[in-house]
Parts: structure tokens; C-alpha cells; sequence
């Protein structure tokens, strides 16, 4: 009796080899799809913090000018101990503040037109109005402030005629190119708080007799606040970190400007100063969270 002939099995691709290893395995495709996010958060951000703080307790040698890899709280001691240090980390945080409070009053009319009143092929227009600074160069806005704050700028030009001066290049200078800057950064998380107000919420209140300032106070207010804490949280930290625009229309130091200028003269310095802004945004968003910014979230 003739031997039957045997059929040799199709080969399996690679891609069906593969599917058939994650099928019925969800924990271990939920850990092939995190594992390059969350290994780039890890080593690519994590990683680098990491190295930033341990180099902070780093120092210089006297003599020699190099960097000595030692545990020293030497750097942190000259923070605390100069008052050139604290004097910079107050204006900067300052500024910082004062650049959000002041996007925030901005954004919200221009939230609210746009959620609430605008129609929706304006609301579209508005969105893109909003989003099209950003997608122009940091230095060239910067650049252009620069060239309208100047002596012979189009703001003193402007004010010339009601015997009126600009403020120049300073620390308001500073502020009013940052506010500026970041504005779309607010504008866009209130604009999106607004939307999921319901209409009715708003025209109820209006129908008990409360007036437009109360109806912001206790109505709008409280449900849009988690979204201004999402806003202010990239306007402060954005200003408490930025070196650019203080070097280009400022006067005086900021946080930004002292890492930049110790980063090659005395790296464990610079990255103990990185430190401030960090220690900032913890306490901000510790005191957000007390407050129920992130209970919706």
C-alpha cells in the first residue's frame, strides 16, 4: 500500500504569530501598548529630572573650576543665603502670578463669546484667531515686542499724539509680552469649561433674577474653575521658567535667565536654581487640589 503523502502545515506569518500571542492576554496588550510611552516618561523625563536634582548637590572645585561629583548641600546653602537669589525668585514668581490673574480676566469675555454667543462657523473662525500666534516662532513674537517697545517703537508712536509714554524695556515690559504670549494657553481650557455648561443653567439663573455679575460669581465661576486651574497651571509655570522674553525686553533676572547663565560657569549651581520653579509648581498644585480643582478631572 502506497505511503500517503503529508501535507506540510501553512507557515504563519509573523503579524498572525504575534496576534496569536496577545489574544485573550489583555494585561499583557495593555503592557505592550504603555511600555514605549511610559518608558520615555520614565527614562527620557523621570530619568533627566533625576539627573538634574542629583547633580544639584554637586559643586566646583575651588582651584581647578570642574565639577566635583560629591553630596553638597553648598548650592542650596548659597539660595537660601544670598539675597540676590530670593530677591529674583520672588519677582519671577510674582510675575508669574501676575501674568495668569491677568490672562484669566482676558480669557474669560473671550471664552465666553466664543462658547455661548459666537455662532459656530464664527465660533470656528475664533478657535483658529485663538490657536494662530502659536503657530509662529517664540523669538519672532519676542522679536516683534522687542521692536514695538523700543524708543522709536509703534507703542510710543501710538501714545505720542495723547503726550503719553510706553513703559520700554523693563519688568513691565516683561509682563505684558508674557501675558501675551500664553493668552491661547488660558483662552482654550476656559473656552472648553464653557462649553459643557448647559445653556439652561444659565438663562435658570437668569430667570431667578440673578444679574450677569452674579450669575458669573456663583454660577460660572465655580464650574469653569477647574479649567482655569488647567490654564494657569502652563501660564505660571511657562513664565516661571522662561529666559527669552527677560532677556529680551527685561531689565533685570529671572529664574530663567540665572540657569542660562550658570549652565556652562557652574552646572550644580543651574541645577539647583531649577529646583525653585519645581518646588513652586508642587506647592501650586497641592494648594489647586486643596481648593477641588482636579475632583472632575
Amino acid at each position: 500500500m502506497a505511503a500517503e503523502a503529508t501535507v506540510p502545515a501553512p507557515r504563519r506569518s509573523a503579524g498572525k504569530k504575534l496576534a496569536d500571542l496577545f489574544q485573550g492576554r489583555p494585561r499583557l496588550t495593555v503592557a505592550a501598548l504603555l511600555a514605549a510611552p511610559l518608558g520615555w516618561l520614565v527614562i527620557g523625563y523621570l530619568g533627566s529630572l533625576g539627573v538634574m536634582l542629583i547633580a544639584s548637590f554637586w559643586h566646583l572645585n575651588e582651584l581647578s573650576g570642574e565639577v566635583q561629583q560629591g553630596f553638597s548641600f553648598e548650592n542650596y546653602s548659597q539660595l537660601f543665603s544670598d539675597d540676590v537669589y530670593r530677591t529674583i525668585a520672588l519677582r519671577t514668581i510674582g510675575i508669574a502670578a501676575l501674568v495668569t490673574v491677568t490672562d484669566a480676566i482676558l480669557a474669560f469675555p473671550i471664552a465666553f463669546y466664543m462658547a455661548k454667543i459666537a455662532k459656530p462657523s464664527m465660533r470656528s473662525v475664533l478657535v483658529v484667531a485663538v490657536l494662530l500666534p502659536l503657530w509662529s516662532s517664540y523669538l519672532v513674537k519676542v522679536g516683534a515686542w522687542r521692536l514695538m517697545l523700543s524708543e522709536d517703537g509703534a507703542i510710543n508712536w501710538a501714545l505720542e499724539p495723547f503726550g503719553l509714554h510706553g513703559p520700554g524695556f523693563g519688568t513691565t515690559a516683561v509682563w505684558l509680552v508674557m501675558a501675551y504670549i500664553w493668552l491661547p494657553y488660558m483662552i482654550i481650557p476656559i473656552y472648553a469649561g464653557m462649553e459643557r455648561i448647559p445653556d439652561s443653567v444659565l438663562n435658570a439663573s437668569e430667570d431667578l433674577g440673578a444679574k450677569p455679575l452674579r450669575t458669573f460669581r456663583k454660577v460660572i465661576l465655580p464650574l469653569t474653575f477647574p479649567a482655569v486651574v488647567a490654564g494657569s497651571i502652563f501660564t505660571f509655570s511657562l513664565t516661571l521658567g522662561d529666559y527669552i522674553t527677560p532677556a529680551n525686553v527685561g531689565t533685570k533676572q529671572f529664574i530663567g535667565n540665572l540657569v542660562y547663565s550658570n549652565f556652562v560657569s557652574n552646572l550644580p549651581l543651574a541645577a539647583a536654581i531649577t529646583t525653585i520653579p519645581i518646588v513652586v509648581m508642587v506647592i501650586y498644585l497641592l494648594v489647586a487640589r486643596k481648593l477641588g480643582a482636579f475632583e472632575h478631572v
